[in-house]
């Protein structure tokens, strides 16, 4: 797999923020929340799909450069 383009791996962390975000939430703050979590994880797999057709690569390695990329980062996405 080639390198991973930067947007990507921006779009994954924000997913991953969202998500992060969930805990401790309960109600309708939960139901917001999670449809903002749903919201980005849908624009990552778009853009992977994208991606992965551009490039003409398999879409599940595309996803997992991407998830390995954004994991060797160090970064917690609850921290932000």
């Amino acid at each position: 797999m080639a390198e991973v383009p930067d947007e990507l791996i921006e779009l994954e962390r924000s997913a991953e923020q969202e998500r992060a975000r969930l805990a401790g939430l309960a109600g309708d703050d939960y139901d917001a929340q999670l449809r903002r979590w749903r919201e980005a994880a849908e624009s990552v797999q778009a853009a992977i799909t994208a991606h992965a057709e551009t490039v003409e690569a398999s879409r599940y390695e595309v996803e997992q450069a991407v998830k390995k990329a954004v994991r060797h980062t160090n970064e917690d996405p609850a921290a932000e």
